[in-house]
């Protein structure tokens, strides 16, 4: 990535996509609401828009697997989503394990005493915003490992 790009996060859900940006600075997660999942072309559109309205540099998309760490069918629509994604916007794509960020948000939004139909209304966003504070998280702890 170039300097000053952004990192968008994904979560992927049936209705619903879950939207998170880097900081400029690549350290801190923001909530960006959620998009629509479906008409697909739809949503490609809006992505590009995202790409060249925030200056997004890759997309960081969740990957769903099961507790052992095995791929299913949701993975692979997560891989096949992922392409089309990297197909519509041509910007890099990483696949980031996303186990148990659903979880983590529901607990989030719960402990802020969000619940209810508000709480669904947050959830993918926060979904993302976790998915890609861990994945922020992790590139940094490589960084300064160098």
């Amino acid at each position: 990535m170039k300097p000053g790009e952004r990192v968008c996060a994904l979560d992927l859900g049936g209705a619903r996509v879950g939207v998170a940006l880097s900081d400029d600075l690549g350290l801190m997660a923001h909530p960006r609401g959620f998009l629509a999942a479906k008409p697909r072309p739809k949503l490609l559109s809006r992505l590009r828009e995202i790409v060249q309205q925030e200056g997004v540099g890759r997309f960081v998309v969740g990957l769903p697997l099961d507790m052992r760490g095995v791929e299913g069918e949701a993975a692979r629509r997560a891989r096949d989503l992922a392409q089309a994604i990297a197909d519509a916007t041509n910007v890099d794509i990483e696949l980031f394990d996303e186990r148990l960020t659903t979880v983590q948000a529901q607990r989030a939004l719960t402990a802020s005493e969000v619940k209810g139909a508000k709480a669904r209304a947050h959830i993918d966003e926060a979904s993302a915003v976790i998915l890609l504070q861990a994945w922020l998280d992790a590139r940094g702890k490589k960084r300064s490992s160098r």
